[in-house]
């Protein structure tokens, strides 16, 4: 099991949505959620917090996937454009990220949610990854 699908299994938030890992490796990445109606916003979409927080986590786990000392990530910044509603209970969503760019200390990502064959949202995103979990804890708390 890679260090990614391991963090991603133990993310309670990602749990607790219920989107699930369909792969992360090369600076690519790719998560599905099937909408329930605790998902929607009061006009029976999905709410954009749940299409901001899959788009967040695809392209981390991008950035992830090229760096397997990684054990814990920072988003630094985070840009997305709502294209369209993005379904109803019983669809599914489907996000892609990939890696632009990456350096010692940062990767910039993009990524994309679609549900079905509409594109609903589009992303770009810069990444710190921490290689110990004290210093990645130590920020958490500061």
């Amino acid at each position: 099991m890679s260090q990614s699908q391991q963090t991603f299994d133990t993310n309670p938030w990602t749990r607790e949505l219920g989107v699930e890992l369909l792969q992360a490796a090369d600076g690519k990445a790719s998560i599905t959620l099937a909408l329930e109606p605790r998902h929607m916003n009061n006009w029976e979409a999905a709410h954009g917090g749940v299409i901001l927080t899959m788009l967040d986590v695809v392209m981390s786990l991008a950035g992830r996937s090229l760096d397997p000392q990684a054990k814990a990530g920072v988003t630094v910044e985070l840009k997305t454009s709502f294209m369209q509603p993005a379904g109803a209970p019983g669809d599914v969503l489907v996000g892609h990220g990939k890696v632009t760019h990456k350096s010692i200390s940062l990767c910039f990502c993009e990524g994309e949610l679609w549900c079905g064959e509409r594109l609903v949202a589009k992303a770009m995103g810069t990444f710190m990854y921490m290689r110990r979990m004290d210093v990645a804890r130590k920020l958490e708390h500061s």
